[in-house]
């Protein structure tokens, strides 16, 4: 591989115009087809086949009149302090707000609060829900506005208006984030390179592939349905391991320069060498994330496809754009220094880095320093024996958001329970008497512990199938309302066996119960698939069987330390003021697995290329403990750069209003730097230390049967001593 990629990088040096016109031509093709087929990423958190999604589809059949299973909103009223919502003057502009609303672009019906008990006891908060036609993806931005507008003359009257329901939410559009990872990533390559040119090729090399790779994914919008959070995960992976494996390869390319080789050769080598730890590392990150695929889940297989489709893109950027850009940089890649930067830049000439000098104390002491990142790594994964999980819900929006105020309003007045309601369905088309059966199970729900209110049932226009809407006494997110729906479906066989009716809980809590159930019960089969395939390539990379081990062990603890602090900050609300975290409850269900298919790649990215580095010096002969030193002494700068660029870049999202986003950046940004920090530059070094040259240890039957991928470079180290040879041999 080291052979064809050296070629490569050469050609892609000498062809460099050709190339850059090639990546331009896609780039502005892409975006034009963005432009054209392009549509906004609003598909919903769904799984086809279990009970909540079901009961939906049954919902939106037995019940066309009243568009059931379409999307809704929630208009809620707040009269002034003191007043009431059913003072004359109130009343009339609530009435007047709710006509309109019933006149707006796809809107099935209104419901009339002073008719159907949707007043607070105190007369303080009232609320209307706006039933549409369409499901919620297809809810138009014009409908949104016209339903927002009603609050005009309502407002003018002195009420406060405020929205919620899902129907009210829009796709959320990006942020600073971006901007400010951006910027942090500038200042370290800056600093890692001491050079403004330098550092700006990597940067500008990942900006062209984000930008092909997210037009290409907007244009694939027309016809596969995109949550809205699966952008927003495409940029920040793509723009992370975008900037990661450019400088992989550009930082080779200077410490070559610096050794007088030639530019040409110099780009090749990079590519050849670096190359391979880039080429192995983005096909470990595509794996794991493509393998979110097993899991069966339709959105959490399109995030995984999205992201795994930046990554390959990057590598791409790595292997042919960075070497052209290094083309027209020429000898002169490091002009326009940055002033101060000297003395710096002299030390890592000279190997007389704080890298180096960090390595040689890991391999003296390597057990002190293996005992002090376990237990460490361990104390901060204690939290994560109490990980709950859930879907997010408004109340975990900003508090600037209509949708948040009229959560809290509406919490305030009927009780936290109201904002989850759960939606029973009594289907009673095999019971003798369909009203009995009605009725023995809404007495049946209003008995269960956690239950508020059981409203009447009301049956369909057929008369064979029932809604009841319950009220739980707990907010949506609370384990008493998850123990309360597994409670209703509990009633199910004696019901069925009292009066033949069949009962099923949907409703977005219910959904969301589902979705976390199911998730976890995907969980397993995804990891073993994920490391097992990734364990397979990193053997295949290394030619060793400890080191694959090594290497998924360490990603194991990172991956519970990161459970944990996630548990800390968002479930427990440690430092929740300081993030920016305005409201805690339970982590977002499909965090976890998303997790472990983004964190495990990631972190291989940096085990592939510090111990690529290692084996590099063993394979030449380097005696074990220097190999080490040596291979720290080249990888560490790297990473470090690396990890900061990738944690700068994730941890930019937490500062976005986005709940969803903002848990996952902060996931990212943590197991990152500790995955760097603590595992690979503490715990491996000193593991590979203790293991000496039992590292390497492959059985001779599996050496014969692997291909010998040459991810170190050695077949170049052949080649030019045998090229040096037939030189000497034709002097004499």
């Amino acid at each position: 591989m080291a052979v064809l990629l050296h070629r490569l990088g050469r050609w892609a040096f000498a062809r460099r115009k050709t190339v850059l016109l090639a990546w331009v031509v896609a780039l502005v093709g892409l975006g034009a087809l963005a432009g054209a087929f392009g549509r906004d990423a609003d598909a919903q958190l769904s799984i086809p086949g279990v009970e909540s999604v079901t009961a939906l589809e049954t919902l939106a059949e037995r019940f066309p009149e009243g568009g059931a299973g379409g999307a809704t909103a929630r208009i809620v009223f707040a009269a002034p302090e003191g007043s009431a919502v059913t003072d004359p003057e109130y009343a009339a502009a609530v009435q007047q707000a709710l006509a309109e609303a019933a006149e707006a672009e796809q809107v099935a019906a209104v419901s009339d609060p002073f008719a159907r008990q949707g007043v607070s006891p105190d007369g303080a908060v009232a609320y209307a829900t706006v039933s549409y036609d369409v499901q919620v993806p297809d809810v138009t931005d014009d409908a949104r506005t016209e339903l927002l507008a009603v609050a005009d003359a309502a407002e003018d009257a002195g009420l406060q208006v405020e929205f919620g329901g899902e129907a009210t939410q829009a796709a959320p559009a990006q942020g600073a984030a971006e901007a400010i990872g951006v910027l942090v990533a500038m200042v370290v390559l800056a600093i890692t390179f001491g050079s403004l040119l330098a550092a700006g090729l990597p940067l500008l090399t990942a900006l062209i592939g984000v930008g092909a790779g997210m037009a290409g994914v907007l244009a694939l919008s027309s016809v596969v349905d995109l949550t809205s959070t699966t952008p927003t995960l495409g940029l920040m992976i793509g723009l992370a391991v975008g900037i990661d494996y450019a400088l992989f390869i550009t930082i080779r390319h200077k410490e070559q320069l610096a050794a007088g080789m030639g530019a040409r050769e110099s780009a090749g080598r990079a590519v050849g060498t670096a190359g391979s730890a880039v080429v192995f590392a983005g096909l470990t990150v595509m794996i794991a994330l493509a393998g979110l695929t097993v899991v069966g889940i339709p959105f959490l297989t399109t995030m995984g496809l999205v992201a795994a489709g930046m990554v390959g893109v990057a590598v791409l950027v790595a292997l042919t754009l960075v070497p052209a850009l290094l083309g027209f940089a020429g000898d002169r890649f490091d002009r326009w220094k940055v002033p101060g930067l000297r003395r710096r830049q002299a030390a890592l000439a000279t190997g007389d880095s704080a890298g180096t000098r960090w390595a040689r104390r890991v391999t003296r002491r390597p057990v002190a320093v293996l005992v002090a990142g376990v237990v460490g790594l361990g104390v901060v994964a204690l939290p994560a024996l109490d990980l709950r999980l859930g879907l997010p819900t408004e109340g975990d929006l900003g508090a600037e958001t209509t949708q948040r105020q009229a959560y809290d309003l509406l919490a305030g007045a009927f009780g936290p329970g109201f904002n989850g309601p759960l939606t029973v369905l009594v289907d009673a088309t095999d019971a003798d008497d369909p009203t009995a059966a009605f009725a023995a199970t809404a007495a049946a729900v209003g008995e269960l512990d956690g239950v508020a209110t059981v409203a009447p049932p009301q049956p369909n226009e057929a008369g064979d199938t029932a809604i009841l809407s319950v009220i739980p006494e707990d907010g949506p997110s609370a384990a008493g309302t998850e123990a309360l729906v597994q409670d209703i479906r509990d009633l199910r066989p004696g019901l069925t066996d009292e009066t033949g009716s069949e009962l099923a809980v949907t409703g977005n809590t219910a959904l969301g119960i589902d979705i976390s159930e199911k998730l976890g019960a995907a969980l397993p089969v995804f990891l073993l698939v994920v490391v097992g395939l990734a364990f397979l390539l990193l053997m295949l990379a290394f030619r060793s069987v400890l080191v694959p081990i090594k290497a998924t062990l360490g990603f194991l603890l990172s991956l519970a330390a990161t459970f944990g602090a996630l548990v800390a900050v968002f479930q427990w609300g440690w430092l929740a003021g300081l993030l920016g975290v305005e409201s805690t409850g339970p982590v977002l269900s499909f965090l976890p697995i998303l997790l472990i298919g983004l964190l495990f790649g990631l972190a291989m990215d940096y085990e592939v290329f510090l111990v690529s580095r290692m084996r590099e010096e063993h394979v030449h002969g380097t005696e074990p403990t220097e190999a080490v030193v040596g291979g720290f002494r080249s990888g560490a700068r790297v990473v470090t750069a690396a990890a900061l660029i990738m944690g700068s870049v994730f941890g930019g999202f937490i500062l976005g209003h986005d709940a969803t986003v903002k848990s996952i950046g902060f996931a990212l940004a943590f197991g990152v730097l500790v995955d760097a920090f603590v595992v690979r530059m503490a715990i491996v070094p000193a593991v590979m230390t203790l293991l000496g040259r039992r590292a390497w240890w492959l059985p001779r039957w599996l050496d014969r049967v692997l291909p010998d991928v040459d991810i170190e470079g050695a077949a170049l180290e052949r080649r030019d001593a045998e090229t040096r040879r037939e030189l000497a041999s034709a002097d004499r």
